[in-house]
């Protein structure tokens, strides 16, 4: 990516919390440090990722398929710990370069949901590597306020779900391996977030405000149905066959939308005033 393209990007990434626009728009796109191998200068880029399921995520170094590896690999090659940034949280991870079966897979995967990724192996003689990138120390989100920190975290679940559904509805009759990971990620990251507002914010606030006790009732109400329609997504995803998804999406994404929606107006005026 020519520097002032990528300085426009990084820009553009840190200003909108993860958004960019213009040929990046639509892309899950993460901020890479790395350490230079002979400068030891911090060096940052933009790169698309792939979920992979768990704790962690996947990058690949294509270059466009150019002859040689990117500058950001020969980093974290020679130093392993890099910064990432997701436009929610700043995080420090450990890098691990994927040999063997597991990276054969990993790179299948990413072919099969968009053969760029085998236009740019067909470029070049050297093996395009896939690089895991775990989350080692977490960090802070990147926001101004508690109400702020909540209304983030809400337009990633968002931003995710679109992605998904326009995933699933270009998918045609069949469903891929990434779009399948690409959804239980997602449910799986929900259901995270669900169970730790049940467990830490909703308490808290229920001590704090009493008066808000119908109001954290049907939030966790909203909770337990959105897992019924997560159990179905995932029952349906982890099927031979997936003829409703795109139903099943949609149905999930209106109860998402209204859940998140009732939450912010309702809870976002009291964090904030605390």
């Amino acid at each position: 990516m020519p520097i002032d393209l990528n300085r426009q990007v990084i820009d553009e990434f840190r200003a909108n919390a993860g958004r960019v626009g213009g040929p990046f728009e639509g892309a899950r796109l993460i901020l890479l440090t790395t350490t230079g191998a002979r400068s030891g200068a911090r060096h940052t880029t933009p790169l698309g990722y792939l979920h992979d399921g768990g704790d962690r995520i996947l990058v690949i170094a294509s270059a466009g398929g150019a002859p040689r590896h990117p500058a950001w690999y020969h980093n974290l090659v020679a130093d392993p710990v890099v910064t990432v940034e997701t436009g929610l949280f700043t995080y420090e991870a450990h890098a691990t370069v994927l040999t063997g079966e597991e990276r054969d897979e990993v790179f299948a995967r990413a072919v099969e949901a968009d053969p760029g990724w085998a236009g740019y192996q067909a470029k070049t003689s050297r093996v395009l590597p896939v690089v895991a990138l775990r989350q080692s120390v977490p960090g802070p989100p990147a926001a101004s306020s508690w109400g702020a920190a909540l209304k983030l975290i809400h337009d990633v679940f968002r931003r995710e779900l679109t992605l998904i559904r326009a995933e699933v509805a270009a998918s045609g009759p069949g469903l891929g391996a990434q779009l399948r990971v690409n959804c239980l990620t997602f449910c799986r990251g929900l259901r995270y977030h669900h169970t730790g507002e049940d467990m830490g914010m909703f308490a808290s606030l229920a001590q704090q405000y009493p008066d808000l006790t119908s109001t954290l009732a049907r939030l966790h109400e909203e909770h337990e149905r959105i897992a019924v329609l997560l159990d179905e997504l995932q029952k349906t995803v982890t099927g031979t066959e997936a003829p409703t998804l795109l139903t099943e999406v949609d149905r999930l994404i209106a109860e998402v939308e209204a859940h998140l929606a009732y939450e912010e107006e309702q809870l976002i005026p009291i964090l904030d005033a605390r």
